[in-house]
């Protein structure tokens, strides 16, 4: 593995709290890596000790085998939690500005940006207000300033709040194209959804400790396929009391099912159906969202067997 990013046992401590306790992580050269966790797990906190906003009161924090520089901030794109513009700058005066600050010349701003303004839906602003904007709109344009540098990294910390289906789906797009380019990409979430669709390699936090990490498909494999997800009409609550389910989790169209080692999967499909219609029955993997409860959920002694 060829990696780009390497924490190891970095902590910080606010009042003798541990926000972030002993973590260590790899993150892989043109990967997606996502770093997820409930809310207050400490990614905010990970992701500024990666930016040198905050230091570490202990451990090492590497990129390409050596320590932290100035000259880092300048290669990579940072899209932080509290978004911020300056509102009575023209759109592309803040860009112009943001991108001389990472190094970009005005003559290289001026080559790329009417191609990001139209991409992002956003070429008719070109030369209005940051003010006039929508939320929605003002998170497109600081997501092209975190981009249009080209940066070697580009590091999201909680990209999807906030936006729509139709611009979650344009920017996972554009995402995906960056990591086509060799670019290594590291957000935090605490939507699972978004994490499974996106991430080659996850780390789970909770309580600013590691819980687990790895290769996505690696780690849903680790909790097996004793997982089934049910479509049905009505109610499957009553789901929780059937023999040999150790837990449901309720969607607005499906339920999903994580069975005992030994229970018999057809057993529970005919207890099913004699209480509700059964439009679908999948044996499938374990998704992220699953795993992410029963994880944070779990005590740690039988996570551990879990994952061996």
């Amino acid at each position: 593995m060829n990696e780009y990013l390497r924490l190891d046992n970095i902590c910080k401590y606010y009042n003798e709290k541990a926000a972030v306790d002993h973590l260590s992580l790899s993150v892989p050269k043109g990967a997606i890596y996502g770093i997820i966790g409930p809310n207050g797990a400490g990614k905010t906190t990970t992701i500024r000790m990666i930016m040198d906003i905050i230091a570490p009161d202990s451990g090492s924090i590497l990129i390409d085998g050596r320590k932290l520089t100035h000259d880092f901030k300048n290669r990579v794109g940072y899209l932080p939690e509290e978004r911020g513009l300056y509102k009575k700058m023209t759109l592309n005066e803040v860009i112009t500005y943001l991108a001389e600050i990472k190094g970009y010349s005005k003559s290289q701003v001026a080559a790329e940006i009417d191609g990001w303004l139209t991409k992002m839906s956003l070429q008719e602003y070109k030369f209005r207000k940051v003010e006039e904007l929508s939320k929605g709109m003002q998170q497109k344009l600081q997501f092209i300033t975190t981009l249009i540098h080209k940066p070697n990294m580009i590091i999201l910390d909680e990209l999807f709040s906030g936006l729509d289906p139709i611009n979650i789906e344009l920017i996972k797009g554009i995402l995906l194209d960056q990591k086509r380019q060799g670019t290594t990409i590291l957000f935090s979430t605490h939507v699972m959804e978004q994490a499974e669709k996106l991430c080659d390699f996850i780390c789970l936090i909770n309580k600013g400790q590691k819980v687990l990490d790895g290769k996505l498909a690696d780690v849903k494999a680790k909790f097996g396929t004793n997982t089934i997800q049910v479509d049905i009409e009505g109610d499957g609550g009553f789901a929780r009391d059937i023999s040999g389910v150790e837990a449901v989790t309720e969607f607005n169209n499906y339920i999903e099912l994580k069975l005992a080692a030994d229970a018999d999967n057809q057993t529970v499909l005919r207890e099913i159906a004699s209480r509700v219609t059964v439009r679908r029955f999948e044996l499938v993997e374990p998704s992220l969202y699953n795993i992410f409860i029963d994880v944070t959920r779990s005590d740690p002694a039988k996570l551990e067997e879990e994952m061996k």
